[in-house]
């Protein structure tokens, strides 16, 4: 691993310390996630090992640790990188150190710390800033992705059957309600709006984690294994579902989160020719995939019962709206 560290910052920083020494620092994270500082120049990158998580099928670790690369170039390629709108830097990746990928440090505030601060000291217009250019990101990602295609509403229907029998499985939810959520979504895939879009590049897995702000409108995206094409109100419902969760979970009141979502939802527009139209088609499709965030949230270990019976409570609203 040192000689890894060495070659990656020698050839990506040109670093030229004859016995570089580096810090290491532990981070949270899907996969093991580490952070690395070379102490003579204080250069940094991060480390995320994908094989611990995989065990014994590293063929699907490295599947996986590459289909990361791959979705940093491709999104980069679309000349998001630098300010305002960065995609992270790959910077190596090595199979046979537990297949590590390395990428570029960003020194950014993270959104669930953004939503901590508006929840719990009140600093309501910090997160309105925040969401203004977390909108302002993921609209130019998806407008500048766009290929003309039309969205397949399929395979996110697909999707929540495979959440609801997860729930299933865990015994979150009982056949009843296993059978109401199928059938709100068959509901929703009868509708002609959910398949009326084109697909996009979506960041796949739009939580709090994986968002950095910097100054100004600087936002930086990361984690991008789960990236994928589609409608590009995944992302957003995601988001808007991530955020009635943290004011869910934080003060029992999911309500108090609606003038987030909703500034989120029209900042989002506003990137389009005609601002409200974007907002109508938009607002018509996000309940459906915040109750599908809201659902795979509930699946967790960490969520207990009665708070994973909440969310599919909500989750159920949600889905009967509209």
């Amino acid at each position: 691993m040192y000689d890894f560290l060495w070659r990656v910052m020698s050839d990506q920083f040109g670093i030229r310390e004859c016995r570089p020494a580096f810090r290491v620092f532990g981070l949270t994270g899907s996969n093991e996630v580490y952070g690395y500082e070379e102490e003579c120049t204080g250069a940094r990158l991060i480390c995320k090992f994908y094989g611990n998580r995989f065990g014994w099928d590293r063929d699907k670790a490295a599947n996986r640790a590459h289909r990361e690369y791959r979705g940093l170039e491709t999104l980069r390629g679309y000349g998001l990188s630098g300010s305002p709108h960065h995609v992270i830097r790959p910077l190596a990746l090595e199979h046979d150190l537990n297949c590590v990928l390395a990428v570029e440090y960003y020194h950014g505030e993270q959104f669930s710390r953004a939503i901590a601060r508006a929840i719990h000291r009140g600093h309501h217009g910090h997160l309105l800033w925040r969401l203004k250019s977390l909108a302002y990101y993921l609209a130019t990602q998806h407008n500048r992705t766009a290929n003309g295609l039309g969205v397949n509403f399929g395979s996110d229907s697909f999707y929540f059957g495979k959440v609801v029998r997860s729930l299933r499985k865990r015994h979150r939810i009982g056949g009843p309600d296993a059978d109401e959520l199928l059938w709100l979504s068959d509901c929703w895939r009868e509708r002609p709006r959910m398949w009326q879009d084109q697909e996009v590049w979506l960041h796949g897995d739009a939580t709090p984690a994986n968002f950095l702000f910097g100054s100004g409108m600087d936002t930086a995206a990361i984690d991008l294994e789960r990236m994928k094409r589609g409608d590009r109100a995944f992302d957003i419902g995601r988001v808007a579902g991530e955020l009635q969760h943290s004011f869910m979970s934080a003060i029992g009141d999911g309500y108090r989160a609606e003038p987030f979502i909703g500034h989120f939802l029209w900042e989002y527009s506003c990137h389009f020719p005609d601002r409200h139209d974007a907002f109508r088609s938009i607002t018509a499709r996000t309940p459906y995939y915040m109750g599908l965030n809201l659902l795979r949230i509930a699946r967790n270990d960490y969520i207990d019962h009665e708070y994973a019976g909440r969310l599919v409570r909500q989750a159920k609203n949600l889905l009967r709206s509209a």
